[in-house]
């Protein structure tokens, strides 16, 4: 049985899982968990606000000073570096392009039909920049994760599918 780590970062392109993911662990192991998006965004109902950089780093050192954390978003810049550093976790969701492109669609429609949730305005400009932010992720976000952040590579784990999760979390237990 394995120890479940108390700081987990989980990142991945728009509709790899992450959220969901990391919706199932803080559930199941009493881990509260934080978007990234979240962090970056301030949520108004007239509209969303962009944090400075400032704001977003001490909003994240927030987070990542408590002893138990779960953060997941698609961001790998500067600001976030520490979250890695301090993550006894760091997992990656390397969902494949067509999976994410089915779910970016399956997203927007559940999104319009008020079926699913959305922290942003459901907009048909939003629904094409996914597309774009799916694409610029896997040229550029994800070899530019591994680079930066190889220095890690001993607490990071890739699933590439939902049974490589499920064999994985199958065997960890609470300390």
């Amino acid at each position: 049985m394995k120890q479940i780590p108390k700081r987990i970062h989980i990142i991945g392109s728009v509709g790899s899982g992450k959220t969901t993911l990391a919706k199932q662990l803080s559930l199941k192991f009493d881990i509260p968990f934080y978007e990234l998006d979240n962090v970056v965004w301030v949520r108004h109902k007239s509209g969303d606000i962009r944090r400075t950089e400032h704001e977003k780093e001490e909003c994240l050192h927030t987070i990542i000073q408590s002893d138990s954390w779960i953060v997941e978003g698609v961001h790998s810049e500067e600001w976030v570096a520490n979250s890695f550093l301090h993550a006894d976790l760091i997992i990656f969701l390397d969902t494949k392009y067509s999976i994410r492109t089915y779910r970016i669609i399956m997203r927007f429609l559940k999104q319009k039909m008020r079926l699913e949730y959305a922290n942003y305005k459901p907009t048909f400009q939003v629904f094409l920049n996914m597309f774009k932010w799916n694409k610029h992720f896997e040229e550029v976000g994800k070899p530019n994760f591994f680079t930066t952040y190889e220095l890690y590579n001993d607490k990071i784990i890739i699933f590439k599918n939902k049974k490589c999760m499920s064999n994985y979390f199958h065997n960890w237990h609470e300390t």
